[in-house]
């Protein structure tokens, strides 16, 4: 894989591992990014909401989620089978670059980051049965390695290829499915790279396009 950064990618959590979703609401973060930001094509219907934005060592925005559907909270055996969601992740596709300040280098993101982000994002909403907090903290950090090791092998054999409209054009996406939802990730002829993850709501019927005015999700 291209050397990429998980500088700002951690999941979202709180106190207790539960998600804030008061942690993701303003719309500041996106504007301030010099990338366009993705979301699903307007086949769906259904409710949007802003999620979070992810910055580099020097604080410029790469990367940022957006919700559809549901949205949803750590997953547990009284919700598993309710939740119905896609979060779209765009990343900006950057080189290897000096820092603002010119003291370090900031690291190239791919298909692979996106892949990375979408595979860490699910976990966070993600708690597996009769697991007790601590366990859950250990059960978490083996994950995110496992997520960062798939995506580090994106033609390994636990992924395979889906192809979804973005913007109206056929695009291949790296595709797996796990007992804890689904993870995709590709590129876009806009300079970025989209991930996606969900659960409850099929990849196979999705599509993807470039969000117009994201300061109408404020």
């Amino acid at each position: 894989m291209e050397t990429t950064s998980r500088v700002g990618a951690q999941a979202p959590a709180a106190e207790g591992g539960q998600h804030v979703p008061s942690a993701r609401r303003t719309v500041d973060g996106y504007l301030l990014a010099p990338f366009p930001w993705y979301g699903l094509d307007e086949a769906f219907t259904g409710p949007r909401w802003l999620m979070q934005v992810g910055t580099s060592a020097d604080g410029a925005v790469e990367h940022g989620s957006i919700g559809h559907g549901d949205e949803p909270t750590v997953r547990s055996e009284a919700t598993e089978d309710k939740e119905r969601f896609a979060v779209v992740v765009t990343v900006a596709a950057s080189p290897d670059r000096r820092s603002a300040d010119g003291t370090g280098l900031l690291e190239a993101t791919s298909v692979s980051s996106a892949a990375w982000l979408a595979g860490v994002g699910l976990l966070s909403f993600t708690w597996p049965g009769q697991m007790d907090h601590g366990l859950r903290d250990n059960w978490l950090d083996q994950q995110t390695e496992t997520a960062w090791v798939l995506a580090d092998d994106l033609n390994g054999s636990d992924w395979s290829t889906l192809s979804l409209p973005v913007d109206g054009v056929p695009t291949s996406f790296h595709y797996r499915e796990s007992e804890f939802g689904w993870v995709l990730a590709g590129s876009t002829r806009e300079g970025v790279h989209v991930g996606a993850y969900g659960r409850g709501m099929s990849a196979y019927g999705l599509g993807f396009a470039m969000i117009k005015d994201i300061g109408a999700y404020a």
